[in-house]
């Protein structure tokens, strides 16, 4: 196919093409007539994004295996997550997409069938383009299944690596605004809840590639010269958790700092409050005695009651003041 045209196809075979000196490379096709065509031990890998029955029936016919559904490969079982039978290794794991709605898992299914390579999703995801560019690019560094294999899982583990820095400036940008600008608005504890549920489910997403990557370490299927690729990958996987879980202890700290100040805040105005309703109580009480109607209350019928009364009443407030000044309750 023409340019990148194949990223767009549905179903993508990559296969191995004898060259005139000798040499093979590998060629992409989208036709299932051309796919049939060429001899199984040929064909390096077949990707199938959002494949149609007759898709999936022509490579469970074509390569005598069986696809997964999509309920299989959401299943959590260990067993659903990574088995082996002689000569396949079936893999479901969960790979994190954007949407418009926020984040979330979505299963991807590899199956290891022989010199083979098939793998089922229903989305888009940037490290199976890399992929694809980089076997139409360097072919040569590509021709078997396993190293395939291991290149997506690399990718998607750097993937994640760039998005836990992502979210790590999102969570510093948080701290600024409540170090600094003191933002108590609704909306930030809304998006520390937010992160909080981000971090969540990429740490769900890292412990599944974890559990695979370990269980292949075990295997007996997987070529050995490809252990020391997989033991750093489950150390990288390893500082990634480390890394999630500072995130997390962070956000937790940020929330607590949020939910401190806001208390801070409700104090403040309570004290204001308070001020206010003790400074007014002796003026009222004042205007409470001069209120009551006895007759003999000499300051009524003299000129300078009026007068006498006001003064009186902001002299007590004053000296309320005053006294709360001198013992630093404001």
């Amino acid at each position: 196919m023409g340019g990148l045209d194949y990223l767009r196809a549905m179903l993508r075979c990559f296969y191995l093409h004898s060259e005139s000196a000798g040499s093979s490379i590998v060629r992409i096709s989208t036709d299932m007539e051309e796919v049939l065509s060429k001899r199984p031990e040929d064909i390096l890998w077949i990707d199938l994004l959002n494949g149609s029955a007759e898709e999936r029936q022509f490579v469970e016919q074509k390569f005598e295996t069986e696809l997964f559904t999509r309920q299989e490969a959401e299943e959590i079982e260990s067993s659903s997550k990574y088995s082996e039978v002689p000569g396949e290794i079936n893999i479901n794991s969960n790979f994190l997409v954007k949407t418009s709605e926020g984040y979330r898992n979505e299963p991807v299914s590899f199956i290891l069938h022989g010199p083979l390579l098939i793998t089922q999703r229903n989305v888009e995801l940037k490290s199976f383009d890399d992929g694809m560019r980089r076997i139409v690019q360097q072919g040569s560094e590509m021709t078997s299944n396993f190293a395939i294999f291991l290149w997506l899982f690399e990718t998607r583990i750097d993937f994640d690596a760039d998005f836990l820095e992502s979210i790590a400036r999102e969570i510093a940008e948080i701290s600024r605004e409540l170090a600094i600008e003191r933002n108590l608005d609704e909306a930030l504890l809304i998006r520390i809840n937010h992160f909080q549920e981000v971090t969540m489910l990429i740490r769900e997403n890292i412990v599944d590639k974890q559990r695979i990557i370990s269980s292949i370490l075990k295997s007996t299927h997987f070529p050995k010269e490809e252990y020391a690729k997989l033991r750093v990958m489950i150390k990288d996987v390893g500082s990634l958790l480390d890394h999630t879980q500072f995130n997390f202890e962070r956000l937790e700290y940020l929330q607590n700092t949020f939910l401190g100040l806001l208390d801070i805040e409700q104090s403040k105005i309570t004290k204001i409050f308070t001020v206010v309703t003790v400074v007014f109580m002796p003026p009222t009480l004042i205007a409470s005695i001069y209120g009551m109607n006895f007759r003999l209350m000499p300051e009524l019928v003299q000129s300078w009651g009026y007068p006498f009364a006001l003064l009186l009443m902001a002299l007590s407030s004053g000296l309320t003041l005053f006294y709360f000044k001198r013992n630093n309750w404001l």
